[in-house]
């Protein structure tokens, strides 16, 4: 996700406390998983037009292209964090890596919706499985002390997809056919895992999660708070970012090649966001909750108004980017403060409320594109978005102590 969705999972298994033998390459393959796994799943919000005309259904239907891989990997989180047993995690990131592979080849052939989206549920099972398992498996091929700096590289992976992969994709499609984008993202998947295969070592379970470790971080009232605002900032995000493109096309009447800039443009945009979330956490959580809300609010809000040309589009989805790079790292801060210890078990937890959010706000803003039009997708994002910074203003009073300091993406 997400997700665009940037969630930060750790594998619910005991860690060691220093990695036998440093592997910076086992590392870089991982985040380059995640740039692909990120790619891929909202690969569709670029070519949702495109889709949906050839596909013969509307564009809040073609919308379950990305509703369904969030909501099959909120299951597939928990299932596979547990299923997974004390299997050697490498063997089972290939595995994952590898339903991306099929999931791109059976939409880039299926001339049929429902056969999409099988998929697409298919993709779901390695973005829930990666998430729960990735970015902690990383912490594990470093030294002590080297951890922020492995998860920076992750988070680095899922920026640049975020960055070039989304518009890439848009591009890609507009230029040669939407089916030859994942064709493209098949290819990608390949590579990925023959990377992989090269690059990771051994990595055996310390021990085998319950299903009754997984609640843990429920127990904690202020981590409670933090799982309702990250599911309510997400269905927010995703219920406007995933109509984006057709809102830039029939309201801002653009055409593809200018979406696709715009979509590069506000994936930039995420990355000032992280880096400017980063100094404001550093300083108060609560703040950096309130300001996503606020900023994304505003931004979706407007876009009907003001976004009805190229200019106030562009200044608007720039605006909107960077609250989008800060929504990740707020949320994710505030839930580390508030249970550090039930992180490990509760990690799997925290990428199925990411899922769901996620997949519930493109389903959420599908219905609203095809009984209200595609402006109501920005305006139902947008009045989420302000109620989630209300929450954090009444509510988050607790959290103004100074973040723990996370490495922003550069």
């Amino acid at each position: 996700m997400q997700n665009n969705t940037n969630t930060q999972a750790v594998e619910p298994v005991e860690l060691p406390a220093a990695a036998p033998r440093a592997s910076w390459p086992g590392v870089l393959s991982i985040a380059i998983g995640a740039f692909a796994l990120v790619t891929t799943e909202f690969l569709p919000v670029g070519l949702l037009p495109a889709i949906a005309a050839e596909l013969g259904v509307t564009e809040g239907v073609a919308g379950m292209m990305v509703t369904v891989p969030g909501l099959v990997a909120a299951v597939a989180a928990i299932l596979v964090t547990v299923g997974i047993g004390r299997a050697d995690r490498r063997f089972v990131l290939w595995g994952l890596t590898g339903t991306m592979l099929l999931s791109n080849l059976i939409v880039a052939f299926s001339h049929s919706f429902p056969l999409v989206l099988f998929g697409r549920a298919l993709l779901g099972v390695g973005v829930g499985g990666f998430w729960a398992l990735g970015p902690a498996l990383s912490t594990r091929l470093v030294p002590q002390g080297m951890e922020p700096k492995a998860l920076s590289m992750i988070f680095a992976g899922v920026s640049i997809g975020t960055v070039a992969g989304v518009p890439a994709g848009a591009l890609v499609g507009e230029l040669f056919g939407w089916r030859v984008a994942f064709h493209a993202g098949a290819l990608v998947a390949l590579l990925v895992v023959l990377t992989q295969m090269r690059l990771l070592p051994s990595l055996p379970a310390k021990e085998s999660i319950r299903f009754s470790q997984l609640p843990e971080l429920l127990r904690v009232p202020k981590a409670r708070l933090g799982i309702f605002i990250t599911l309510l900032i997400f269905i927010g995000q995703f219920a406007a970012y995933t109509y984006i493109t057709p809102f830039l096309a029939q309201v801002a009447h653009l055409d593809a090649k200018t979406i696709s800039i715009l979509l590069l443009v506000y994936g930039a945009a995420g990355l000032a966001g992280n880096v400017i979330a980063g100094k404001i956490l550093a300083r108060s959580v609560r703040a950096g909750l309130i300001a996503t809300g606020v900023v994304m609010g505003i931004s979706t809000l407007a876009l009907p108004l003001l976004g009805t040309g190229l200019i106030g589009a562009a200044l608007l989805v720039v605006v909107w980017g960077i609250a989008f790079g800060m929504m990740p790292m707020s949320v994710q801060t505030w839930i580390f403060q508030a249970a550090p210890h039930a992180m490990e078990s509760g990690g799997a937890v925290f990428v199925t409320t990411a899922q769901i959010g996620l997949s519930s706000g493109a389903l959420v803003g599908g219905l609203a594109v095809d009984h209200l039009g595609v402006s109501s997708a920005m305006v139902v994002g947008g009045v989420l978005a302000v109620v989630t910074a209300a929450i954090a203003l009444l509510w988050a009073r607790d959290a103004e102590k100074p973040a723990v300091k996370l490495h922003a993406v550069h």
